[in-house]
């Protein structure tokens, strides 16, 4: 019986990665196709072929503004997730058509690859909570460590109004309603994720993007860290064992989901305020006092969100299974194990 065929689509990368290595467990074929352009891409890789199933990893080199290589790419495959993309705001003010060509364009390619196909794959995209901009028309109340959605106790549903900000948003956003548009015009059995923060082993983070492990990797090697905004803007945060749970049910239940876009994030119960509160947390695993300054907010921040996790709960059965305290011991603990020296451990 033939392997059921897999394209990760930035499988190189901390989502990614972890994703293939689940898949590979369950002996898929497994592709990654993937531009090697971030951080850590070439660490996760090493890991993925010492899997006992590597055997059945493919690696390609390539990118996703390339259309011929995407069409190659996709040309046998049976389910795609794509998860590439350009993900820091920053880096869309600074640079918004490389931005605009990675993430419309090279999702548009995606699609149109498995659309010419003429074999139907599932189509997974991560998109993100950025396409519902920065939610201005919603109360938001201010605490002391914390900013809460008034109105909101479980958060901000997938009915809430797309309002694209930043460039970031809008390259985003324009995906997303592409890949919902090729299941109601094509048919294409795609499904869009809004991520909201994900975190977790693998995760190479950087001041632009994957705060909480930057964070992290920041207090382990006693370096000052950058806070935009007051500290108290707040986020849902999932693990990444859960949003690799999240995508194959979705996968394997795409008769039941196609066309759908649902909010995924660790909800109402996996709440914290990116450092008034986290700070502490940080202090706790340190036991050390962590320098920080402050600098102005970033276009298109949103000072709290939220997911509403209810619709992917009512579909697919599924919720977060570690809660925040746990999965942030872990990211530190393979943090700490990984990526700092142990000198810089005892000192």
């Amino acid at each position: 019986m033939r392997r059921k065929r897999v394209l990760v689509i930035g499988g190189a990368g901390f989502v990614g990665s972890n994703l293939v290595s689940s898949l590979l467990a369950d002996k898929f074929d497994v592709t990654v196709f993937d531009a090697f352009l971030r951080l850590g891409n070439q660490d996760n890789v090493a890991w993925l072929q010492q899997h006992r199933e590597s055997s059945h990893l493919r690696i390609l080199i390539g990118d996703t503004r390339d259309f011929a290589a995407v069409q190659a790419a996709v040309a046998d495959a049976d389910t795609i997730f794509h998860l590439a993309g350009q993900v820091a705001v920053t880096s869309s003010v600074t640079d918004p058509r490389t931005d605009f060509d990675i993430n419309a364009v090279g999702t548009f390619n995606v699609l149109e690859g498995a659309r010419l196909s003429g074999r139907r794959p599932t189509i997974i995209f991560s998109s993100t909570n950025k396409v519902y901009g920065g939610i201005k028309d919603i109360a938001i109340v201010e605490g002391r460590d914390r900013y809460r959605l008034r109105d909101f106790p479980k958060g901000i549903p997938e009915t809430q109004p797309l309002d694209f900000h930043s460039p970031y948003g809008c390259s985003k956003g324009a995906a997303d309603q592409y890949v919902r548009d090729y299941a109601r015009i094509y048919g294409l059995p795609t499904v869009v994720f809004r991520m909201s923060c994900i975190y977790g082993p693998r995760q190479f983070g950087t001041e632009d993007q994957g705060w909480l492990a930057h964070f992290i990797i920041s207090a382990l090697k006693r370096q000052q860290i950058t806070i935009y905004g007051n500290g108290k803007q707040v986020r849902d945060v999932l693990f990444v064992d859960d949003l690799v749970r999240a995508f194959r049910l979705a996968a394997d239940n795409i008769d039941k989901v196609a066309g759908e876009a649902f909010n995924v994030g660790g909800g109402p119960l996996n709440t914290l305020s990116v450092w008034a509160e986290f700070g502490e947390v940080l202090r706790t695993l340190t036991g050390k006092k962590i320098e920080v300054k402050f600098r102005d907010w970033r276009p298109g921040d949103q000072l709290c969100y939220v997911s509403d996790i209810q619709k992917i709960s009512d579909c697919l059965g599924w919720r977060p299974l570690v809660d925040k305290k746990m999965g942030i011991r872990r990211l530190w603990d393979w943090a700490a194990e990984h990526l700092i020296p142990s000198t810089a451990l005892s000192a």
